[in-house]
């Protein structure tokens, strides 16, 4: 009996000692897989931080000089246009540096797509790049609010089918331009009356026929066409 009692007493202490040898051993896996996932969780300061280096506004402190280094980089000079009538490709000037980069640049991040023909002169011109849409707002306000200077003495003339800039409506006597806009003369063989105020950044190499019939449509006042005219996408060649 005696011999019974002691085998029980040994058998119970075993079972302490294996079970509280072994706790430790259950819980590492848990302590190593939560410290794992608290370091691989950036902070809320480096997230809003990495935001911040991220998003580039432009403005009219540095747009010059960002638009002087992207069309050293940038040697792209055709962009073909996608109409909601058809389509047409344009050649854009290389001695105007600052006009082809920011065309360029505003067409790679998407700010054409989907903005209308809003403006359309019969005879005279048919002016892209604005829309009656809150998207395109909201696509300005990203890219940033900036002008450019006007460079009208480079030798080029408003023959038909060169593709211009206006000048933004603001206080502006210096005429300087509207980075979001364009205007492509219809007339023949040109309007001149525009040179020396405005400036020629390329011209239609193909399509010009899709210019003309948009030149065509029926307008209202202001003239803005009855029937919405879209650019579906603006395609860097």
């Amino acid at each position: 009996m005696l011999l019974k009692q002691a085998a029980f007493t040994t058998s119970i202490l075993l079972f302490f000692l294996v079970s509280c040898g072994e706790s430790p051993k259950k819980k590492n896996p848990k302590v190593e897989e939560s410290v794992t996932k608290t370091d691989s969780i950036p902070k809320e300061g480096e997230v809003i931080k990495k935001e911040k280096e991220d998003a580039f506004v432009l403005n009219e402190e540095n747009a010059i000089d960002f638009f002087f280094s992207y069309s050293k980089e940038e040697k792209a000079n055709k962009v073909k246009l996608t109409t909601s009538m058809g389509s047409f490709t344009i050649q854009l000037y290389d001695n105007v540096p600052y006009h082809r980069a920011n065309f360029i640049y505003l067409a790679r991040k998407g700010y054409f797509d989907n903005t209308q023909f809003h403006r359309v002169v019969k005879d005279f011109i048919i002016q892209g790049g604005n829309s009656d849409d809150r998207e395109t707002s909201k696509k300005r306000r990203l890219i940033g609010r900036y002008l450019l200077p006007p460079d009208a003495k480079k030798g080029h003339k408003h023959h038909r089918g060169t593709i211009s800039m206006p000048s933004s409506e603001r206080n502006n006597p210096h005429k300087l331009a509207s980075p979001y806009e364009f205007f492509i003369v219809v007339t023949k063989p040109g309007s001149y009356h525009l040179d020396g105020s405005y400036t020629p950044f390329g011209k239609v190499i193909q399509g010009m026929d899709v210019v003309d019939a948009i030149n065509n449509v029926p307008v209202g006042d202001g003239d803005w066409p009855w029937q919405n005219v879209y650019i579906l996408k603006a395609e860097v060649l």
